[in-house]
Parts: C-alpha cells; structure tokens; sequence
C-alpha cells in the first residue's frame, strides 16, 4: 500500500506554530521520491524565461490580463514568436469556460504545457497586495476558470507569483493565491479531477 504525505495535524503541533509549508505538509530535504514540488518565493518578478525555456515560444499561450502598461509593439512581438494574446477586456463581464475549452483544443494532450498565473492579473479589489495592481482585471471566479480549465492538459510545472508580502496586510491576496495553488495541483496529469 502506498503511503502518502499528510498534514500535520492540528492537534500534533498548533497551526499557527512549526515550520511553514505549503498546506502544512512535510518539507522533503531533496527531490528523491518526490512526485511535485512547490518552493516559495517572496517578492514579485516579471519574467517568463523559465516558461518559454520549458515550452518553446512556438507553444506558449499567454492570456494577459493588464489593462494597461503594455503596447501594441508588445502584443505584436508576443505574437511573432507564437504566443496567442487575449487582452483584459476580451475577458470583461463573461465565463472564461469557452475561452479555456479552446485553449485546449488548440493545445490537445501532446504539448508540453508551462501554467504560470500572476495574481497582479485579478482585480485589485480582489488582489490588491501586488508590486504591480492594474484595474480592471479578472475576478476569482475567471481565475478559477482559467486554472480548473487547463485540466487534461499536460502540464510539466506550474508556479503563481506577483503576491507582495509586505503589502499584504489583509491576507486577502495570499488567501487567493494559496487556493489558485490548490486548483494548479488538482489540474496537474494523474490527478482525480473533481466537478466545481
């Protein structure tokens, strides 16, 4: 029988105490027999080199969510080197559910896929403890949709950044980050997938 890592629990050490970990599991001291693992990082970067690395610029997809701070250079530059580009508000007041079932069309089950979610995409009223808040983003919900979307697809890794610790006084940011990271693991290959 297969044994699995658990979370602490509650009761064997409190949870406000102990070392951190995400979800309150076991910190592995090396990668070996280790089926997925999340490191943590503090602060906010814009980079996607890791990605591309990954995934080739030929089949990346990148939604972008910011309103503003971008060009239509920008845009037409991603597109050169193969990235599909939707704009914040072709995002505006609708389900990103058709928007995903395509995404996954396009991509089928052979492609490599890289998911990588900036928080500083959602709402600032929603996500406001970012380095780079930009109005008029997403919602949690369209959040949701977008990661629970990718399921079936064969994603090689994942990460969420832009949270700012030092501006996340409410907790609020973290909060939704934490359970974006949840749903990013629900979607990886071999996992049950479970109905919203």
């Amino acid at each position: 029988m297969t044994e699995y890592n658990q979370p602490e629990s509650g009761n064997e050490m409190p949870q406000f105490s102990g070392r951190t970990t995400m979800f309150r599991l076991p910190a592995a001291d090396s990668a070996e027999n280790v089926d997925i693992g999340i490191k943590v990082a503090h602060g906010t970067v814009f980079r996607h080199a890791i990605e591309e690395a990954l995934v080739g610029p030929e089949k990346m997809f990148q939604v972008d969510l910011r309103a503003t701070g971008y060009s239509a250079e920008d845009f037409d530059w991603a597109r050169s080197k193969g990235a599909t580009v939707i704009s914040a508000e072709e995002c505006w007041y609708k389900s990103l559910s058709p928007l995903m079932d395509s995404i996954r069309g396009k991509l089928g089950k052979d492609h490599l896929v890289y998911l990588s979610f900036d928080i500083d995409g959602v709402d600032p009223p929603v996500a406001p403890e970012t380095g780079t808040p930009e109005p008029a983003g997403l919602m949690a919900s369209q959040g949701l949709e977008i990661i629970r979307g990718t399921f079936g697809l064969n994603i090689v890794g994942c990460d969420l950044v832009e949270v700012s610790p030092p501006y996340d006084t409410t907790e609020n940011t973290s909060l939704l980050a934490a359970n974006l990271i949840f749903e990013m693991l629900c979607s990886l290959p071999g996992c049950v997938h479970r109905l919203p």
